[in-house]
Order: C-alpha cells, then structure tokens, then sequence
C-alpha cells in the first residue's frame, strides 16, 4: 500500500512547553483546514487521532504511530512524544483547567489531565472542571477556538474567579 500523500504547504505548527495532544492536533487542523478524518488518513491512524484528542491512550502509541504524526506535522518524534502522558494516568474526563495559566499562555496542559494532579503548582489553584458561571464541563481541548465556554462565553481568563485556593 502507497502511504497518503501529504501535501508540501502544510502549516507546521510549534507546540508549547506541555501542550496536550488534544489541543495541539485542534490548532494543527484548524491552521491546515483540514478534519480530523482527513489527517487520519493521510497518518493512517483513522480513530485512533480521536482517541487520543478525548485522552484515550489504551493502547499506548507506538513508535510507528508517533512517526506517523510527526511526518505529517513535520515536527520530531520526540516533540511529539512529549504531548503524550509519560508513565503516568490520565483522567479522561472532566477536562480540567487552570484559568490562571490559560490567562498567561492559551493552551491546554497535559499535566491538568494526570490523575495525580490536584490542582496548579504555579498558582496554588485548584483546577476548574467547569464553567464557574453556568456549570457546564469543558469540551476537549481540540475544540477550543476562542478560550470561553462553549455555553455561556465567559472566556477562561476570566474563570480564575472561580478557582478555589488548595
């Protein structure tokens, strides 16, 4: 089998120190115009990209799969390995956010997702799992275009008012 074509003006796309997968892949698609069906066609990863956009990493990735995804978003593999939980559990769900970092740099961090994490290191916060002002839970990452909730607009910069002390 011929491997997908891929296209030379792909956008490459920088990730930040501690981007999740799910936000990084969201901001690849979005700069590229592309769906998440077509970028698992051309990697041959189909689903398993959405897997991994909800923080489903059972089965791990291989090496094949994450050289699969650093050859179409023309990153290395070991820049995108780093998006991906290293020996440590995840919590799939509720997405979780500290709107203090949000504020400071808009993307969301792998380690708000880690099962061991109770809250923000930096900011003594604990992580919001919802909007503070209409109680609805975060979508995934992938899906956060503007940095607001998706029902009630309140952008996460301005969410750092609910966030408790711990």
């Amino acid at each position: 089998m011929e491997p997908p074509f891929i296209p030379p003006w792909v956008f490459t796309i920088e990730p930040h120190e501690g981007e999740s997968i799910s936000h990084f892949l969201g901001r690849f698609r979005r700069a590229n115009y592309s769906s998440l069906n077509e970028l698992g066609q051309k990697t041959g990863l189909g689903g398993t990209l959405a897997r991994w956009e909800k923080f489903r990493f059972i089965p791990a990735p291989t090496q094949k799969q994450l050289g699969g995804l650093a050859e179409l978003v023309r990153l290395d593999v070991a820049q995108v390995a780093l998006m991906f939980p290293q020996g440590v559990s995840m919590k799939h769900e509720p997405i979780r956010l500290c709107a203090a970092c949000y504020a400071e740099k808009p993307y969301h961090r792998l380690e708000w997702q880690f099962k061991a994490t109770r809250g923000c290191d930096r900011h003594q916060l604990r992580l919001l799992s919802e909007c503070p002002n209409c109680g609805k839970r975060f979508k995934i990452p992938a899906l956060w275009i503007e940095g607001y909730c998706h029902n009630c607009q309140m952008t996460f910069a301005e969410m750092v008012i609910g966030q408790k002390s711990y």
